[in-house]
């Protein structure tokens, strides 16, 4: 159901995206707070939907199929602007690259091997990276509006290149397992057996 309260709570981190990325057009310290508290908050209802499925017995199709979007539209639309107001720049949007290439990736791949009856299970390196994802990205959203004592966005920058690693090698991990289920031989289509002579009625 739509309304369950997972659900919700899924829908409420796309709903968020279009207040994160417009707090990115004031130049205030105060909407880059509000921002980083809109992402953190996002990010914890990533967890707690899920597991409020699984506890609740309300895990749905539906569900399963805005989770990973929802992550996705997030991560992607605050990737994108932290490079346009020049808090990612140089060889700093090269992890931001890294990361939105490999969820094309896993995006595909995912569906691909759906046709198979094929599932590509998560997995602790990837739940890892995701968490340090999650922790950088809200150290950039702050950036130069830190607190003066504290490297904010060299911390940021730091932790996207340790996730963006991690991307890489997840990202090639899932890759090959998906390989290994696409090379395998598929079964071959049986073929009729042509009938014989002999077993051909004559009729006269």
């Amino acid at each position: 159901m739509l309304t369950s309260l997972p659900n919700l709570l899924t829908l409420s981190r796309i709903a968020v995206i279009p207040v994160v990325v417009g707090l990115f057009y004031v130049p205030e310290a105060w909407a880059a707070y509000t921002a980083c508290s809109l992402y953190a908050a996002a990010c914890i209802t990533d967890w707690f939907d899920g597991y409020l499925a699984r506890a609740w017995a309300q895990e749905s199709v539906i569900g399963k199929f805005l989770d990973p979007i929802a992550d996705k539209l997030l991560v992607a639309a605050t990737l994108i602007m932290l490079a346009a107001f020049d808090r990612l720049t140089g060889v700093s949007v090269l992890p931001a690259v890294v990361i939105l290439l490999r969820e094309v990736l896993v995006s595909g791949l995912r569906e691909y091997l759906a046709g198979l009856h094929v599932g590509v299970p998560v997995t602790w390196l990837a739940k890892w990276k995701t968490t340090i994802q999650m922790i950088a990205l809200g150290f950039l959203i702050v950036g130069d509006y830190g607190p003066p004592a504290i490297p904010v966005s060299l911390i940021g920058t730091v932790g996207l290149w340790i996730a963006a690693a991690l991307t890489f090698y997840t990202g090639w991990d899932y890759m090959r397992a998906g390989l290994t289920h696409m090379m395998a031989e598929q079964p071959k289509p049986q073929r009729r057996d042509t009938p014989t002579a002999g077993s051909a009625r004559s009729t006269g």
